[in-house]
């Protein structure tokens, strides 16, 4: 028998692409967005269709299984293999060519959905096709899937849109196939002309979402054309490889507007569905009021209630009702009579495309949001996309709700509810035997339930590992014998993803979760669902996720492939090395700490923590990289240098020596050090009962509600001396002053020699112990705080008010000090809500830090920047520093190509005039080392106008002693 050995060094002789056998490489591909895990033998990276024909011959052989994969977005287990994984996305992924008159596109399979939607918008086309995973999934994975999406009510599924196909088979014949019998392989004409009786009659009932199995086989009957191209999409890649295909193009509306009904429960927006297709919908989509409790958090802010009837639906804007149908229509026109015509407990014509892509946020996040119940338990895939003919779909959802009742599950059901088609992810125990045959018995059930109403096991996603056991209930025996004779023409060695559709493995194999240990850890890695959002090629947003894979390009550097490398150490079948592995280390490496994951993951993965988690154990009884030390601590070797007065010595040796210093990168300067330190400065010995008022500020407000200074003083607020203002930029800690002063609140700073820290830059390195030592010893000197806390750096605020809590679980102290925690911003909003901010009018660029973003949120800023006359937005995305990142050696390539992705642009497009705001250190000292430019925190641009309010007014009250 042919070794692994041996088929790599023939790879690797006859590809022009990567060939990796590594254990990283194998361990990223071992899962796809389900709940199947198969260890492959190795990766391939073909180049072009060359490449593909000469894999698929080596393989064939050796008598190696091939899967092909694009994004590893499927839910059924259809991207994992046991063989050799061809990765389609790296090279194979050009739009080759457009022809706007006739309507198509010609593309290769690696091809990212919304990169194909962005090259033809312009041309006012699109492509119809849109799953939820559009800015990562493939065109290629698409048509392995057959994927549909919400806009298959007026535009079909893949199939409908494909034209052409160029093939590759396992043993590397090439095949072009389009209508007609040319290209087939052999027998195939004559397998169908033997079953046309079979093909006629004894498939079930179609109807647009008949995705299972090779639920296409018809379209090879004479009178629908014998449509070979169509009939091979959704084949989940068991029969050939795709290398090109042809696209059919779709007219975009230049206007769409989105009708959003309200009704009283899911059954009455169910069962209305099907009546509103006569109104040529372009989607009708469906979702309850369970949903909101999952997905609408992240879009409509925190704490959003889903209680009493129509809460959970007001919180996001819409109509009254405890469910809703979201009906897209060309015009306005359209969704207005729509409105009008639909029996509805409320209605809402949503015509602004910002406001339309808020609500539509709301149902595309789902796919991950509703992996958690509304009471915080992980739901699971497995049942993900069954559907049923749209008028049944009212019917079967009371008896699918009573189902899970009866197996005491819970899930969320959402959807295309006017093709029938619904998600929902369940929270199935998958961890014990006796949660596995739970899920097994209710899987078989539920297959009889969608058979008896007509319907089909996948409704858009196929069947994978998950259903195919279970597709001979849906098709019986003839058909599914058809099915097998069907594979065995196209590939009659059964090498291409074997155990997919035919001849499959059980549905309660290979799960993902079985080796795995029983530890708090390996069930935070477990929450990757593997949905890939930190893999989209959509940048330019707000969002944050995942910097180091915008810069790299590579699944490791994702968040998706980082968790993937953690699970497989936790596994210990491919990573061997346990906590000392270095593939896992490599992969942490770019890891910037951003946190952006954190709430950029629909299941909110935080790979920020796992990675701490990671250095703590990786570097345990070792001696750490010396940044570790350096830079991991920062915060006592600048107290160090403040204590003996040598921050001017200091300063001037950074100047002057000619090699870095010792762990650090020798592209960066090092930032200048403060000659006297904030809380050593005459302003901050100010404590409580000194309120500073100053020239044109407001009347001080009342008592705030956590208690107040002297009589007739504002509320009490303790302003936090983060490292970093005080040692690097006092100047901020003293414009916090000014503006919190001016507000009218009794602003207290905090005494404690440098002893005050929130354990960050320990945190970062892995340093737990000495975090949770640094920590205990800030509590202890801090004490009790009579209010809020401000806190400037973001980062400071964002490891108080989550990392400070999760170290130290026992403390009160802990939990008390994360939840008084504010950004200055916040303070101002609850404490001194009728303070006027001067006003700047000005033009505003610069970054939202990372932390911010993800952690603390912006809303109370961009409030306050838009009272202080403030015109614009800072960036988003991640600035590349990230406090100790892009100070260490080998990380500033990728720090600069972080900046370079929205920062560094947006400061060369800035308008004449415009302020640079940035509230972390780290962005600002980015801003000054790459962008050239000083930027400032907020406050200090509020407290400049301040100053300048105050001037004016005095000159204003002096009298005109001019002659």
């Amino acid at each position: 028998m042919t070794t692994p050995g041996e088929v790599e060094r023939t790879l690797r002789a006859e590809l022009r692409g990567e060939v990796d056998f590594g254990a990283a490489a194998r361990a990223l591909v071992t899962m796809d967005a389900s709940n199947y895990r198969r260890v492959p033998l190795g990766v391939v990276i073909p180049r072009d269709a060359d490449d593909v024909a000469a894999a698929l011959r080596v393989c064939a052989d050796a008598g190696v299984p091939v899967v092909p994969r694009g994004g590893g977005t499927s839910i059924a287990g259809q991207a994992t293999g046991v063989g050799v994984v061809l990765d389609l996305t790296r090279h194979m992924n050009a739009l080759l060519s457009v022809d706007p008159a006739a309507r198509t596109a010609v593309v290769q399979p690696g091809l990212v959905l919304d990169r194909l939607r962005d090259a033809v918008r312009p041309y006012g086309l699109t492509f119809g096709p849109d799953p939820s995973t559009h800015s990562r999934c493939t065109l290629g994975g698409m048509i392995g899937n057959n994927a549909c999406g919400a806009h298959s009510v007026a535009w079909g599924t893949t199939a409908d849109n494909v034209t052409e196909l160029a093939v590759t088979t396992y043993a590397g014949a090439a095949h072009r196939i389009a209508a007609g019998w040319d290209g087939a392989p052999a027998g195939l004409r004559e397998l169908v002309g033997a079953h046309l009786g079979l093909l006629r009659t004894g498939m079930p009932p179609a109807f647009s979402r008949r995705i299972s199995g090779y639920g296409g086989l018809d379209a090879l009957l004479p009178e629908r054309g014998v449509r070979l191209a169509q009939a091979f999409c959704g084949s989940e890649g068991t029969l050939g490889v795709v290398t090109e295909a042809v696209v059919r193009l779709v007219e975009l509306p230049p206007a769409p507007a989105l009708a959003v009904l309200g009704y009283a429960d899911e059954s009455a927006a169910a069962d209305a569905a099907a009546g509103l297709l006569p109104y040529g919908p372009l989607t009708v989509e469906g979702m309850a009021e369970d949903l909101l409790g999952t997905a609408a958090g992240a879009t409509a802010g925190r704490g959003a209630p889903s209680g009493a009837a129509g809460g959970a639906g007001r919180a996001v804007g819409l109509p009254r009702g405890r469910a809703w149908l979201f009906v897209e229509m060309p015009d306005e026109g359209g969704a207005r009579a729509v409105a009008r015509g639909a029996d509805a407990l409320d209605t809402l014509v949503v015509t602004d495309p910002a406001r339309q892509r808020a609500l539509w946020r709301i149902r595309e996040d789902a796919a991950g949001t509703a992996t958690r119940t509304p009471d915080g338990r992980m739901a699971w895939p497995g049942w993900e996309d069954c559907a049923v003919p749209p008028a049944r779909l009212g019917a079967y959802l009371r008896e699918f709700r009573a189902l899970l009742a009866a197996h005491g599950l819970r899930g969320t059901p959402y959807g295309h509810f006017g093709e029938g088609c619904v998600h929902v992810r369940i929270d199935f125990d998958l961890a014990s035997a006796s949660g596995v045959a739970r899920f097994r018995a209710f899987s078989e059930e539920l297959a009889d339930l969608v058979v008896a109403h007509g319907g089909s096991l996948s409704g858009e996603h196929g069947d994978g590992q998950a259903r195919a056991e279970l597709l001979p209930k849906m098709y019986g025996p003839d058909v599914i014998r058809l099915f097998g004779a069907y594979k065995d023409v196209w590939d009659p060695a059964g090498g291409m993803n074997p155990g997919t559709l035919v001849r499959p493995a059980r549905l309660d194999e290979n799960l993902r979760f079985e080796v795995l240990p029983a530890t708090p850890f390996a069930r935070e890695v477990a929450r990757c669902v593997g949905v890939a959002k930190c893999r989209t090629t959509e940048a330019g947003g707000p969002g944050v996720m995942c910097p180091s894979y915008w810069a790299t390009g590579e699944e490791r550097h994702s968040t998706r492939g980082r968790a993937r490398l953690l699970h497989e150490m936790l596994a210990g079948e491919i990573v061997t090395g346990g906590w000392r592995s270095p593939e896992v280390a490599e992969a942490l490496d770019l890891c910037l700490g951003c946190k952006g994951c954190l709430s950029d993951c629909p299941v909110g993965v935080d790979m920020a923590s796992y990675k701490s988690e990671f250095l703590h154990h990786h570097w345990a009884g070792r001696i750490r990289p010396l940044a570790h030390y350096t830079l991991g601590g920062l915060p006592g070797w600048l107290r160090l240098i403040a204590r003996l007065r040598a921050a001017g010595a200091v300063n001037a040796a950074a100047r002057h020596l000619p090699v870095p210093l010792p762990g650090l990168a020798r592209e960066r300067a090092l930032p200048h050090l403060a000659k006297r330190p904030f809380t050593r400065g005459p302003d901050a010995g100010a404590g409580a009962g000194a309120p500073g008022r100053l020239p044109g500020a407001g009347p001080v407000p009342g008592p705030g509600p956590q208690g107040a200074g002297g009589p007739g003083a504002g509320p009490v607020v303790t302003l936090w001396p983060d490292t970093f203002t005080e040692y690097l930029a006092p100047e901020v800690g003293r414009a916090a002053l000014l503006v919190l002063r001016a507000a009218g609140l009794d602003v207290t700073v905090p005494r404690g020699g440098g002893r005050i820290c929130c354990g960050l830059t320990y945190l970062s390195t892995g340093r737990l112990d000495r975090a949770r030592k640094v920590l205990r010893r800030t509590l202890d000197t801090l004490g009790e705080v009579p209010g809020p806390v401000t806190v400037l750096e973001p980062s400071c605020a964002a490891a108080l008010r989550t990392d400070l809590p999760a170290l130290l679980p026992d403390d009160s102290r802990a939990a008390r000090l994360a939840a008084a925690v504010r950004t200055v911003a916040e303070t101002l909003e609850e404490y001194a809500p009728a303070w006027r901010p001067p006003r700047l009018d000005r033009p505003l660029v610069g970054q939202t830090h990372c932390h911010q973003h993800a952690v603390l949120g912006d809303a109370a800023d961009r409030r306050l920047r838009e009272r202080a006359g403030l015109v614009g937005e800072p960036a988003g995305g991640c600035c590349g520093l990230a406090g100790n990142f892009g100070f260490e050696p080998g990380h500033h390539e990728v720090s600069v190509a972080c900046a370079e992705e929205q920062l560094l642009p947006s400061l060369r497009a800035a308008p004449p005039g415009a302020l640079v705001q940035a509230d972390g250190f780290s962005c600002r000292t980015q801003i000054a080392q790459l962008g050239g430019v000083r930027a400032r925190h907020l406050v200090e641009l509020l407290a400049e106008g301040l100053t300048d309010r105050g001037t004016q007014e005095a000159s204003r009250a002096s009298p005109d002693t001019r002659s």
